[in-house]
């Protein structure tokens, strides 16, 4: 139960991170929202969301490999979203 709770919060704690640097981009530079910018909050949004149901899904066969892909989506999906916000 507390890897879980630990993995909830990194997923909070990342994704938050990472919206927070599109928030500095956009107003280091045009200091208002623009297209790039909220399709990327967007995403993230969808990711945290995506990644909380696959956490909450009970109905998986194997829980704890389960979570441990979780963990490793994560990973992939936060690398990709930095990579993205670093080529604003």
């Amino acid at each position: 139960m507390a890897n879980i709770k630990n993995l909830k919060k990194d997923i909070q704690f990342v994704l938050g991170d990472i919206l927070e640097a599109i928030y500095i981009h956009e107003m280091t530079t045009t200091g208002a929202p623009s297209e790039a910018t909220n399709a990327l909050v967007k995403e993230a949004y969808e990711v945290y969301d995506d990644l909380l149901a696959k956490i909450n899904d009970r109905k998986v066969e194997n829980r704890g490999k389960h979570i441990k892909n979780v963990q490793k989506e994560l990973e992939t999906k936060a690398i990709a979203l930095v990579e993205k916000v670093n080529a604003l």
